[in-house]
C-alpha cells in the first residue's frame, strides 16, 4: 500500500463567538474529499470506494472527536499528537465531493494556522492515506483498500511563508510559542533572513524559515 496525498486549496475561514464566554473559535470549511474525477497528480477515486471509506472515517474517527490533523506535510500515515494543529467535526457528501469543517485547536500548531489566517496567509487541506493503486485506462485508480489517515491536514500556499515571517519581523508575540527556546529561534531567523535579501534569495528563505520552525515546534 502507497501513502497518498491529495490537495484541495478550495476552502474558506469561519470565526464563531460564544454569546455566553465571548471566546472566538476558528473554523475551516470546503471540500476536503473528491470521487469521479481525475486530480492533478493523475489519480482517480471511485464513488464507491470514497463513500464506504468516509463512512468508516465518520463512524470511527469524527463521530468518537479524534479526527485530527496536522499542520505541514508528514512523511508517513500516522497522525502526530505534539504536531495536531485542528479537529475534523464533519465531512458531508455533496455529489462526488465531500464538504469537511474542521475546529482549530489551541495547541501550538493550531495557534500558528490562527495567526497565519489573522496575517491574511491562504491554506488548503491534503488529505492523507493509504492505498493500493492500479492503472485502468491510462488512469491510476484507487482501490477498494484505500484507507483515510485524516480527511485534511493544513498545508500552506506560498503567501503562509510570508505571513509568518513578516511575525517573526515584526516582533508578533504569537511566534514565541515555547518561552526562551524560540527567542533564540527567532533571532537565528532574523539574521537569516537579513543575509537573504542581500543575496537575493528571499523567497527560499522565507520558506525554509516557515518549514524549520514546523519541524522544531513539534520537539517543545
Amino acid at each position: 500500500m502507497k501513502l497518498i496525498k491529495e490537495i484541495n486549496e478550495e476552502v474558506k475561514y469561519l470565526q464563531e463567538i460564544n454569546e455566553e464566554t465571548g471566546k472566538r473559535s476558528h473554523f475551516i470549511e470546503g471540500i476536503f474529499l473528491q470521487s469521479n474525477l481525475t486530480n492533478r497528480n493523475g489519480r482517480c477515486y471511485p464513488k464507491d470506494v470514497m463513500s464506504e471509506e468516509v463512512a468508516r472515517y465518520t463512524k470511527e474517527s469524527i463521530d468518537k472527536k479524534r479526527a485530527y490533523g496536522e499542520l505541514g506535510h508528514p512523511d508517513g500515515p500516522t497522525v502526530n499528537l505534539d504536531r495536531v494543529s485542528h479537529m475534523i467535526v464533519s465531512l458531508k457528501e455533496s455529489g462526488d465531493n465531500y464538504i469537511g469543517r474542521a475546529k482549530i485547536l489551541d495547541t501550538p500548531m493550531g495557534k500558528i494556522v490562527k495567526e497565519l489566517i489573522d496575517e491574511g496567509a491562504s491554506l488548503g487541506v491534503s488529505s492523507r492515506g493509504l492505498g493500493t493503486i492500479k492503472e485502468r485506462n491510462g488512469i491510476n485508480e484507487v482501490q477498494s483498500d484505500f484507507h483515510l489517515a485524516t480527511a485534511a491536514d493544513i498545508v500552506a500556499d506560498p503567501s503562509a511563508p510570508d505571513a509568518f515571517v513578516h511575525g517573526i519581523m515584526e516582533n508578533k508575540e504569537w511566534v514565541n510559542v515555547g518561552g526562551v527556546w524560540q527567542e533564540q529561534f527567532i533571532d537565528q531567523a532574523k539574521d537569516f533572513i537579513d543575509n537573504a535579501t542581500l543575496t537575493g534569495n528571499l523567497e527560499e528563505a522565507k520558506l525554509q524559515v516557515f518549514e524549520s520552525f514546523l519541524n522544531k515546534l513539534s520537539k517543545i
